[in-house]
């Protein structure tokens, strides 16, 4: 495992090795003694093509990510919302696969959302806080001042459809 660093503090690339051989893959995923994280809650998801969660964070009780895609490829996107960060409203992408084996740290204050490009998309999350809806909120995914491209098509909830505008998010959070 090796870490790779962004321009935004915190925010951090995993590179792992995807070890292969004829009966399929090994990879380690997560190691304390590299990434030196706490880790209190793991979820996994799954989506199918064209899928888009997010953007969400938690206003309080925030978490941390570590965000790894165990089958399948995504389109990972964070925005920065630390009210003092230097890349506050900054986005950062990348793309996370069972092929590239790279993984996102991603720190508590940033909204979090992911475009499912495969079929089949299998994502394993470990956060440091637990989930906490009472206090979830998001981001619109098609917020026009963000100017985000996404890959294709958009299968989205309910839900995702009627998040906040950043503006809104701004004037009504001033940041996380």
């Amino acid at each position: 495992m090796k870490i790779i660093k962004t321009k935004f503090k915190d925010l951090i690339i995993v590179k792992q090795k995807n070890n292969i051989d004829k009966r399929g893959t090994l990879r380690e995923i997560f190691n304390d003694k590299i990434l030196k994280k706490k880790f209190v809650f793991e979820y996994c998801t799954t989506s199918k093509k064209n899928v888009l969660r997010g953007f969400h964070f938690q206003t309080k009780f925030k978490q941390s990510k570590y965000i790894n895609v165990v089958k399948g490829k995504i389109l990972d996107v964070v925005i920065d919302l630390r009210k003092n960060s230097k890349t506050f409203g900054k986005i950062f992408k990348i793309v996370l696969s069972q092929k590239n084996a790279l993984s996102l740290f991603v720190p508590a204050g940033f909204a979090h959302a992911y475009y499912s490009i495969e079929k089949e998309n299998i994502i394993y999350y470990k956060l440091d806080n637990y989930y906490s809806p009472k206090f979830e909120n998001g981001i619109a995914y098609n917020d026009k001042s963000l100017k985000i491209k996404w890959p294709g098509k958009i299968v989205v909830s309910k839900k995702d459809k009627n998040l906040l505008s950043f503006n809104d998010f701004k004037k009504k959070y001033k940041g996380l």
